[in-house]
């Protein structure tokens, strides 16, 4: 069964589109296939995920500045020009809202049947983790997972990335592609797929937002900040 990794109003520099197939249960060595169909892509790593994280931060930064200055020249202009200078502000700080906001999309449940086919699929999705992710998913909807590059929450439409030290999020648009899965069966899919190439898992995904931990808690639901606050808590032990 396969999954795709997009957004939904993913912009045009975004990506384009990829697949991968049905993933086994973790294994040594193992690779994603989709991997060949994004030759392009470099290898995600250590390095790759902090110059990710930088670009966001510049490009942010690069939208949000000028507004500042401009609020500050019209302020120093004159008294009268007081409720522009607030007004750019206010754009100054909602741009990188927005850029979270849609980051935090990928943590929303994609909804679907919740009959007999999602109690069949919860249960194998309990036999795939702990007690304590299996209790964090029954209240948040998320699963938690730790890895090699940071701990990650994965939803039924994309994946978290909390790194190392709980600062910055990496939000990833995937999701299984059949509307037909239950849920569980959407979050299980993902969960095996991340397990079994982590590395690949993050190369295929599409990052929707990279930014500051408690910028990404404010938008998502209420539900998946407490499985936010432990991915947090759980990164800055690594």
């Amino acid at each position: 069964m396969p999954i795709s990794s997009s957004c939904a109003d993913r912009s045009p520099g975004d990506s384009a589109l990829t697949s991968f197939e049905a993933a086994a249960p973790a294994c040594g060595g193992a690779a994603l296939p989709e991997l060949a169909n994004v030759r392009w892509r470099t290898r995600a790593d250590e390095r790759g995920l902090r110059r990710a994280g930088r670009l966001w931060t510049l490009s942010t930064a690069a939208h949000a500045v000028p507004f500042v200055l401009a609020a500050v020249v019209l302020a120093a202009a004159s008294p009268i020009l007081l409720p522009f200078a607030v007004l750019c502000l206010v754009h100054a700080w909602g741009i990188p809202e927005l850029y979270a906001a849609r980051g935090a999309r990928v943590a929303k449940p994609a909804g679907g049947a919740r009959g007999r086919p999602e109690r069949v699929a919860l249960g194998l999705l309990g036999d795939l983790v702990d007690h304590r992710a299996r209790d964090l998913h029954g209240r948040t909807r998320l699963m938690l997972e730790p890895g090699r590059l940071g701990v990650w929450l994965v939803g039924e439409a994309g994946a978290l990335l909390v790194r190392p030290g709980g600062r910055r999020v990496h939000c990833y648009c995937v999701k299984a592609t059949d509307p037909s899965l239950p849920p569980s069966d959407r979050l299980a899919h993902l969960l095996l797929a991340l397990r079994t190439d982590e590395i690949g898992f993050a190369t295929v995904a599409n990052l929707a937002f990279s930014g500051a931990s408690w910028r990404v808690r404010r938008r998502v639901a209420r539900p998946a900040r407490e499985a936010l606050a432990v991915a947090v808590r759980d990164a800055r032990g690594l």
